[in-house]
């Protein structure tokens, strides 16, 4: 008899899936699971990375230069491993082929907008360090010409996504499930160009431009708020993905839609984040605000 088969008594069947951390660590756990740990290791290693990567530089560096990127390489794994293994098996392994009830439903967006309060924290972190470094001599020096016709571009993509996701959702709720998967493939497609724009503009930036991460005070905000926003854009694809997939299974209607309002919190959100960032570190930069 298997582990999972002994739990089954104490535990449930729970529609033939386990419940998290029973099948997949040791016994004794019960329901205790090590996967919300090993995602907050990995995102405490990337403070670790950054921190390895500013000792690695100058003339007398403390650590090797390419200590730092390969810190951050392995706690971004990490970190991605984690979520993936604690979003499985706390969420998608019991919702995956069944609906949520009136509770459950409640629950998930509730833990979604505590979810987005933490990531108002960690952004309005960034802010409060960026408003930090305005009070001394402004504009730098080493600023390049922020506001493109591209970084425009971009901005009108991600904000007409949010339009896109809504009335894909509202297309749901009427059962029009045509409309919705177009609208839904519209969208993951503006966030996929979003995110190709914004590696563009890495690349005009660092490559023709010379402005690079060590490139000052107002580079290092720069880089590190639009990154995370990066990043956030891309877990957000991601989400986008599994919904559009399971959309094509025809898992969703009217009355079972938990995981589209929430990827859609998600995504409002980061859109929401875009437009300060780009009113606070493109205009407020460009014009000397």
């Amino acid at each position: 008899m298997s582990l999972a088969d002994d739990t089954t008594d104490d535990h449930g069947d729970h529609g033939g899936h386990h419940l998290p951390a029973v099948e997949d660590w040791p016994r004794g756990f019960g329901e205790a699971s090590w996967w919300p740990f090993i995602t907050a290791a990995g995102a405490a290693g990337v403070y670790v990375a950054a921190a390895l990567f500013v000792l690695g530089q100058g003339e007398d560096p403390l650590v090797g230069p390419m200590a730092g990127p390969a810190a951050a390489v392995g706690s971004v794994v990490l970190f991605l491993a984690g979520l993936y293994g604690w979003l499985y098996h706390a969420f998608v392994v019991n919702f995956w082929e069944r609906g949520t009830d009136e509770h459950s439903a409640g629950t998930l967006r509730f833990a979604m907008i505590l979810f987005l309060g933490s990531e108002i924290a960690t952004f309005g972190a960034g802010f409060v360090y960026y408003f930090f470094i305005r009070a001394g001599a402004w504009p730098p020096s080493e600023l390049p010409h922020l506001l493109s016709s591209l970084v425009l571009i971009n901005t009108g993509i991600l904000i007409v996504s949010s339009f896109t996701l809504h009335y894909a959702h509202v297309a749901l709720m009427k059962n029009r499930r045509t409309r919705f998967l177009q609208l839904l493939a519209f969208t993951l497609a503006l966030g996929v160009v979003f995110i190709g724009g914004q590696a563009l503009e890495y690349y005009e930036f660092i490559i023709n431009e010379g402005f690079t991460l060590t490139g000052g005070a107002y580079a290092s905000a720069f880089y590190g708020l639009t990154g995370l926003h990066g990043l956030h854009v891309s877990l957000g694809a991601v989400l986008l993905g599994i919904v559009f997939y399971r959309s094509i299974k025809g898992q969703y209607s009217d009355k079972r839609h938990t995981s589209v309002s929430t990827a859609s919190m998600y995504w409002h959100f980061v859109d929401v984040v875009w437009v300060f960032l780009v009113v606070v570190l493109y205009v407020g930069a460009a014009f000397g605000a």
